[in-house]
C-alpha cells in the first residue's frame, strides 16, 4: 500500500504482547525439560583447589554437576577465577528447585589473593595513552582566549532489561535447536556450533520475542553453550534463566568512565582545541573499551583535536557494549564541558554549539550525507522557549523552586549492514517475509511488515514478519542502531524483486502466482549499500532540552520539562520512532539522576546487584518528553533513507540534564549521578 512508511502504525505484534502470546526464550514448552542453574564464585582472585561435587551428585534429582574438568567445557569453566560472580560450575537437575538446591550447597574451597577492583584508586595503572590527533592541538590551546579544563566520571552501569537471559535447549540426532535471548540467532547460532564442535548448520536458533536487551545480548555469553552441553550431557532438554543478580556478573556492564577534558576558544567562541583523556575499567581478560571520545572528533568544527580512551584493568567481569556504548558516556563529559566552556566566554550555550557547527565531518573532510542538527537546534530551542532563559546560574525561581534549563547535542552513527531477506506470496495474496533479525522491543515486527506493503503495493493486513530463526537469510545482531535500515533495505530489495518477477501489477498478483502452476512465488534479495555511498560520513543528530525545578532547601530534583529534536533520515514508523526516542531519553534521565552499581572494592562485588537497590526511573520520575522529528531525506545511507533511533536518545542527555541542574542551582556536578548530596 502506498504511503505504508512512515504512518504511526500500531505494533502488529501488540496483541500477542498484551495477552500473553507472545513467547519468550525460556518460556518454550519442551516435553521432558530439565533445568539447569549456575554456581558462581564468591572471591574475585584466586584459584579453585576443591570442589564439593560427589556430595551435590548425591543429592535427590541431581542429574549432574558440570565444572571446568567436565568433558566440552573446559573453554567455558576454568579453576582461575578473575571476579567475583563468575560462573564454575553448573548443577543440571529434575526439577529447578532441586538443580537451585545443589546449586547452593555446593562447596567451594579457593586460594584465594588479594583483589584489584577499585577503579579510582588504579587509575594510574591505565594503558599508556594513545591519542588520535589532528593539527596542532598545543598551539591551539596556547593560542586561546579561554580555557576549560575539567574531569567528569560516570559510574558502573547495569542493563537490567525487563527479561532476564534464558536458554532452553534440545537435542536430536546430534543436533540442537536453542532458545535464547539474543540479540542475534544467526551469531548465537555461530558460536554455539564453534563451542560444541559442530556444523552452523546443526544448530537452530529461535527467538522471536526478546525482552529488551540494550547491548547485553549482543554477546553469546558462557551460560548459553553450558547450558546447550548440559542438555547433551544428561540427553534431555535442559532450561537455564539467570536471576536478577547474576545479570550483574554474567553478561557486561558499561564500564566506569573518568574523562579528563581540555576545551579551548578564541575570544569570539570559535574552538581553537579539544582534549580528551578518557579512563575506563576493563576485566582482566576482556578486550572491551567504553569509548568515551568517540564523538569529540566529529561533533565540532575544530582544527586541532586529541581523543583517547585508555582501559585500567581491575579483577571484575567483563564489560560489554551498552546503549550507545562510548557516546551515552562521552557525551556527558563532552556537552559539560561546552557548557562549562560558553560560561567562561559569556556566550550563550546554544549560541556556542551554533558557532562550531561542523559543516563537514571534522574528523576526516567527507560531507555528510545528511546534517538537521541546525534545524534541530532552532526547533527544539523555539519549543521549549530557550529564549526566555536568563544567563546566571540561580536567577530563574517559580515560587520558591529553583529553576534551571539546560542543553545538549545529541549524536550517534547511521551504521548499514547488509542482510538478506525472502519474500513469498500465495495464490490467496497473502505476503509472508522472512529474515533473521530480531526486534528487540523496538517495533521490528512493524516496520518490516509497513516496507513490504509499501513495496509491494498490498495492505498492511496481508503481510505476515517471520524473524529471529537462524535458519532464515541472514541479518546482522541487532544493535549499533543498524537493525531497521539494514533489515529493512534487505526486505526493501526482496520485496521489489517479487514484485519484478510477477510483472509488477499489485492487482495481478494472484493471477500471476496462479499462472505459474505453484501456489506461491518467491524472490530473496540482498540489501545493498548505495553506490558512491563510502565518500560520506554518516551521523544522526539530535537537540536535548531540559528544564528541573530544585528544591532550595531539600535540594531533591525534579525533570520538569523535556524537549528534543533530532534529523533522523527517512521515518519508518512515526509511533514506533517517538517510542524509542523518548525511551533513550528516559535512560538518560536515570543514568543522569540515578544509575549506579556500586561496587565493594574489598571483595570485587557489586552490593546493590538487584532492582529494589539499583535505581532507574519511574512514571513521576519522568515528565512529558516532546519528541520532534525533523524532516530530513538521506538518500547516501541507504536505499531505504533511514537511520537508526535506538540510541541518540540517550546521547547528551544526562548532560543536559546536568547543565540544567547548574543553571538551577550554580552547583556543577561532574561525577554522576547526581544526587541531592551532591548540590547541597
Amino acid at each position: 500500500m502506498q504511503g505504508a512508511v512512515g504512518k504511526p502504525m500500531n505494533r502488529v505484534d501488540g496483541r500477542l504482547k498484551v495477552t500473553g502470546g507472545a513467547r519468550y526464550a525460556a518460556e518454550f514448552p519442551v516435553a521432558g525439560v530439565k533445568h539447569a542453574v549456575l554456581v558462581q564464585t564468591t572471591i574475585a582472585k584466586g584459584t579453585i583447589t576443591a570442589m564439593d561435587v560427589a556430595a551435590i551428585k548425591a543429592l535427590p534429582g541431581i542429574l549432574e554437576v558440570i565444572t571446568s574438568e567436565t568433558a566440552g567445557a573446559t573453554q567455558l569453566l576454568s579453576k582461575d577465577v578473575l571476579y567475583s560472580g563468575q560462573t564454575v560450575a553448573v548443577v543440571v537437575a529434575e526439577s529447578f528447585e532441586a538443580a537451585a538446591h545443589g546449586a547452593s550447597a555446593l562447596k567451594i574451597t579457593y586460594n584465594a589473593q588479594p583483589t584489584k577492583a577499585d577503579f579510582k584508586a588504579s587509575l594510574d595503572t591505565a594503558s599508556p595513552p594513545r591519542p588520535r590527533l589532528r593539527g596542532d592541538v598545543q598551539a591551539g590551546l596556547d593560542g586561546a582566549a579561554k580555557r576549560v579544563e575539567q574531569t567528569y566520571t560516570t559510574p558502573t552501569e547495569h542493563h537490567n532489561p525487563m527479561e532476564a537471559h534464558g536458554t532452553v535447549a534440545a537435542w536430536t540426532d546430534g543436533k540442537v535447536t536453542v532458545y535464547d535471548s539474543t540479540q542475534g540467532v544467526i551469531s548465537t547460532a555461530q558460536t554455539v556450533a564453534g563451542r560444541m564442535g559442530i556444523p552452523p548448520a546443526d544448530v537452530h536458533v529461535v527467538d522471536p520475542f526478546v525482552g529488551g536487551g540494550f547491548g547485553c545480548k549482543g554477546n553469546v555469553w558462557p551460560h548459553t553453550s553450558l547450558c546447550v552441553l548440559a542438555a547433551r550431557i544428561v540427553g534431555h532438554p535442559v532450561k537455564l534463566s539467570l536471576t536478577r543478580k547474576q545479570m550483574f556478573t554474567s553478561n557486561g556492564h558499561r564500564p566506569s568512565t573518568v574523562q579528563t577534558e581540555k576545551f579551548a576558544a578564541s575570544a569570539d567562541g570559535k574552538l581553537t582545541a579539544i582534549v580528551h583523556d578518557g579512563k575506563c575499567d576493563q576485566a582482566q581478560r576482556d578486550g572491551f573499551v567504553e569509548s568515551a571520545g568517540v564523538a569529540h572528533p566529529i561533533l565540532y568544527a575544530c582544527a586541532n583535536a586529541s581523543v583517547s580512551d585508555r582501559p585500567v584493568k581491575l579483577d571484575i567481569p567483563p564489560g560489554t557494549y551498552m546503549r550507545a556504548p562510548g557516546e551515552a558516556s562521552g557525551t556527558f563529559g563532552l556537552e559539560s564541558a561546552m557548557d562549562e566552556l560558553a560560561y567562561e566566554l559569556g556566550i550563550d550555550p546554544l549560541e556556542l554549539r551554533l558557532r562550531n557547527h561542523a559543516d563537514v565531518d571534522p574528523s576526516n573532510g567527507k560531507p555528510w550525507s545528511s546534517k538537521s542538527l541546525k534545524e534541530c537546534y532552532i526547533q527544539a530551542a523555539d519549543r521549549f522557549g530557550w529564549s526566555k532563559r536568563t544567563m546566571a546560574p540561580g536567577s530563574m525561581r517559580k515560587g520558591n523552586v529553583l529553576v534551571g534549563m539546560g542543553m545538549a547535542t545529541a549524536t550517534y552513527p547511521s551504521n548499514f549492514m547488509q542482510a538478506n531477506a525472502r519474500a513469498t506470496i500465495d495464490d490467496e495474496g497473502k505476503v509472508l517475509i522472512e529474515i533473521a533479525t530480531q526486534d528487540l522491543g523496538t517495533g521490528t515486527y512493524t516496520i518490516l511488515t509497513q516496507i513490504a506493503a509499501e513495496a509491494l503495493d498490498v495492505d498492511p493486513k496481508a503481510v505476515r514478519v517471520e524473524i529471529a530463526d537462524s535458519k532464515l537469510p541472514n541479518a546482522p545482531l541487532s544493535g549499533g542502531s543498524w537493525s531497521a535500515t539494514s533489515a529493512g533495505t534487505a526486505v526493501k530489495a526482496a520485496a521489489e524483486a517479487l514484485r519484478t518477477k510477477l510483472g509488477g501489477d499489485s492487482k495481478g498478483y494472484v493471477a500471476a502466482v496462479k499462472a505459474t502452476g505453484q501456489k506461491t512465488a518467491s524472490a530473496e534479495a540482498r540489501g545493498q549499500r548505495v553506490e558512491g555511498a563510502n565518500a560520506y560520513s554518516f551521523h544522526g543528530f539530535g537537540a536535548q532540552f531540559c528544564e528541573v525545578h530544585v528544591d532550595p532547601d531539600f535540594r531533591t530534583i525534579k525533570v520538569a520539562r523535556w524537549v528534543g529534536a533530532f534529523g533522523l533520515g527517512k521515518v519508518l514508523n512515526e509511533k514506533t520512532l517517538r517510542s524509542q526516542l523518548q525511551g533513550g531519553v528516559i535512560w538518560g534521565i536515570g543514568m543522569g539522576l540515578l544509575e549506579e552499581s556500586m561496587m565493594d572494592p574489598r571483595h570485587g562485588r557489586y552490593v546493590n546487584s538487584n532492582l529494589a537497590e539499583y535505581h532507574v526511573p519511574v512514571n513521576r520520575d519522568i515528565p512529558d518528553i516532546d519528541i520532534i522529528m525533523v524532516p530530513e531525506e538521506d538518500k547516501w545511507i541507504s536505499p531505504l533513507g533511514a537511520k537508526g533511533a535506538g540510541e541518540i536518545g540517550i546521547t547528551g542527555a544526562c548532560a543536559a540534564l546536568a547543565n540544567a541542574v547548574y543553571h538551577a542551582t550554580g552547583k556543577r556536578v561532574r561525577d554522576l549521578p547526581i544526587t541531592l548530596d551532591k548540590i547541597l
